[in-house]
């Protein structure tokens, strides 16, 4: 009786090729396919979630990236804004109550809309009795259908208003911004008090910065304006040279290339929306301040200061 021979490997047929992904079957890829998903997936938890100590080391990550000319500057800001905005809430981006331009429902016509000239706001939260007792948001173009219609109630333009807490999150705020399609909220604090209030665009330029918009100036012209009183709009990025030539004055240009640099240096800080200083004989009230510096100066030259004769 012969003994069996024993196995001998097989080789592969002419023209067989090795085994890849690709000869695999339909579930050999899937189980494939979802276990890299899986690992991408731990990756991406790891890179938005960071520890404790992370933070920093990422923020340099992306400026070590910028160095490299991997990205570029203003995508490095962008991408730290948004790292930076998860850990804000609504307290760190409002303007304060006694900085808010509200408008009064009690307020005849012409008054309502010389505010609404003065401050240059698209939409006011109005009020009635108090000023902490907010009935709803006015719309400009909604102001304006007035004149037309004189006959028309104040009250039947107003928009409901949507109040959020102080500890409300900026992220979600935006969400809740863009679901809403609503680009106000009034914010209160812990004991339902009015604390200010917060707009779209405010979060937005915690996460892209400063917003130019219709009013702002571009390439350094046309940054300063008279007023309909007399007193001069100045932007917070005009020249001190200019104001020097504007005002005759004489403010230091040696430390400062700015006036918002000059103005900011006096308070020991960025000034905030409706705070005043006087420098070099000339009154600066603070009409809007965005962004880690100030947009608008109102100028008016101080009481005790003589204008020079030309």
């Amino acid at each position: 009786m012969s003994e069996p021979h024993p196995t001998r490997p097989q080789r592969p047929k002419a023209g067989a090729k090795p085994a890849d992904k690709h000869s695999l079957s339909p579930d050999e890829q899937s189980g494939t396919q979802h276990s890299d998903k899986r690992t991408l997936i731990e990756r991406l938890v790891e890179f938005l979630s960071p520890g404790p100590d992370s933070m920093s080391e990422l923020i340099s990550s992306l400026a070590d990236a910028e160095n490299r000319e991997l990205i570029e500057p203003e995508t490095r800001k962008m991408l730290e804004g948004v790292l930076r905005m998860a850990s804000l809430r609504a307290s760190d981006a409002i303007v304060p109550t006694p900085h808010m331009d509200l408008l009064n429902i009690e307020s005849p016509y012409d008054e309502l809309l010389s505010s609404v000239i003065e401050t240059a706001h698209s939409r006011f939260p109005v009020y009635e009795g108090r000023r902490d007792n907010i009935i709803g948001i006015l719309m400009v173009k909604d102001l304006l259908k007035l004149q037309r219609a004189p006959e028309l109630n104040l009250r039947t333009l107003l928009r409901p208003v949507v109040f959020v807490p102080e500890s409300k999150s900026l992220n979600e705020l935006l969400r809740d911004f863009r679901s809403n399609r609503n680009h106000m909220a009034i914010v209160i604090d812990e004991f339902g008090n009015l604390a200010g209030l917060i707009t779209i665009e405010d979060v937005l330029e915690e996460i892209v910065g400063e917003i130019e918009d219709e009013f702002d100036d571009k390439d350094g012209e046309g940054s300063i304006y008279t007023l309909a009183d007399g007193s001069q709009r100045v932007a917070g990025d005009t020249e001190i040279a200019d104001v020097n030539t504007a005002f005759d004055t004489s403010l230091p240009v040696d430390e400062f290339d700015t006036i918002g640099g000059l103005v900011a240096q006096e308070f020991g800080r960025v000034p905030r929306r409706g705070e005043v200083v006087t420098v070099g004989g000339l009154l600066f009230s603070v009409m809007l301040s965005r962004g880690g510096a100030v947009r608008w100066f109102k100028v008016t030259r101080a009481v005790d200061t003589p204008r020079p004769e030309v």
